[in-house]
């Protein structure tokens, strides 16, 4: 069954063997502090260490083995629209209980981390946890403010190259570090070309760290085919981890701001 999410702050639950498909809502599992109740995570599940070393893995976010998870006997499963097979989450769902996220920016993370504290047991840590992430960001916010917009463009893949669209979470983020999305009108990941970035007068490149690995030999060969525009490469897991990752998110916008300020004057 998948949980509505419209009413799961107006119930009380008691769920003692979940398992999360959701890198970003691993890690917040674990700042929650339910280390006992988390019995399975995906592979790419690494932070924290401690479970991507101890717990059992259940495959892959977009192919998980359902035969590991009905072993597991669950009676809460944690996924997410995007990151998860359709396919996978419908056949799951005629037997566990599955609260499916979908999110697309930084009011949908809060209330996601509200929903699962919620589900574990942990109302009132998710609480204070969703108070100091307002705090943080109300703070970047006032920082930014009458700055002008820089205008950008974030890449996640190569071979082709492929962008972050307007209605994505690393969208949302990116205003966080006073970018104008330069593919905000084009929807989900659309495949680009370093052609399409130079005519659309792009100022700042972020090179991700996930889900392909940029490295500083891809910024040196970009950049002789873009010498105008400055290139960067970005803490993919900042600007795609929602869950208590924004903790940190706020101060390392900030701080990627300034470094482009401080360039783009010199």
């Amino acid at each position: 069954m998948i949980i509505d999410s419209k009413e799961i702050l107006n119930k009380s639950y008691n769920f003692r063997r979940i398992i999360s498909l959701v890198p970003s809502l691993t890690e917040l599992l674990s700042d929650l502090g339910v280390d006992e109740k988390v019995t399975g995570i995906t592979k790419f599940c690494v932070h924290p260490k401690k479970w991507f070393e101890g717990k059992t893995r259940v495959g892959g976010t977009k192919n998980v083995n359902i035969k590991i998870i009905r072993s597991l006997n669950p009676d809460l499963i944690i996924a997410n629209k995007e990151e998860n097979s359709k396919k996978q989450i419908e056949e799951l769902s005629e037997d566990y209980n599955i609260v499916l996220t979908d999110i697309y920016n930084l009011h949908d993370a809060i209330l996601s981390i509200l929903h699962i504290g919620k589900l574990t047991g942990r109302d009132e840590l998710s609480k204070k946890m969703v108070a100091q992430i307002k705090t943080k960001f109300d703070s970047l916010n006032l920082f930014l403010q009458n700055k002008t917009k820089v205008k950008a463009a974030y890449l996640i893949w190569q071979n082709p190259y492929m962008a972050a669209g307007g209605d994505t979470y690393i969208s949302d983020m990116m205003q966080y570090c006073g970018l104008q999305n330069i593919f905000s009108d084009i929807k989900r990941y659309p495949e680009i070309t370093l052609d399409d970035i130079k005519k659309s007068e792009c100022e700042v490149l972020l090179l991700s760290s996930e889900p392909y690995p940029f490295k500083e030999k891809h910024v040196e060969k970009i950049k002789k085919l873009l010498p105008g525009v400055k290139i960067i490469l970005a803490d993919g897991e900042m600007f795609s981890w929602y869950g208590s990752r924004l903790l940190k998110a706020a101060n390392y916008f900030k701080s990627l701001h300034q470094n482009l300020f401080i360039k783009n004057n010199n």
